[in-house]
């Protein structure tokens, strides 16, 4: 997820306590959405969209903290 910010993706997980919780938060739906997708986890069509609107909020919020990191 966004390789043109890379750099700043490794200093902010490291400095910023709330980016850090948004990415970890990003990843852990993108797994469960997998699995989901995949069978391993019993779910429905509603639940799975649900869950790609909600990552797709946190990526949002990723990408503009990371829009601004680079500007600084």
């Amino acid at each position: 997820m966004f390789p043109e910010f890379r750099e700043e993706i490794t200093q902010l997980k490291t400095t910023d306590g709330h980016f850090a919780r948004l990415f970890d938060q990003h990843n852990a739906l993108d797994l469960q959405i997998q699995r989901m997708q995949s069978r391993i986890e019993a779910s429905t069509p509603v639940q799975i969209e649900l869950l790609k609107k909600e990552k797709l909020q946190l990526k949002d919020q990723i990408h503009a903290i990371l829009k601004k990191a680079a500007q600084a």
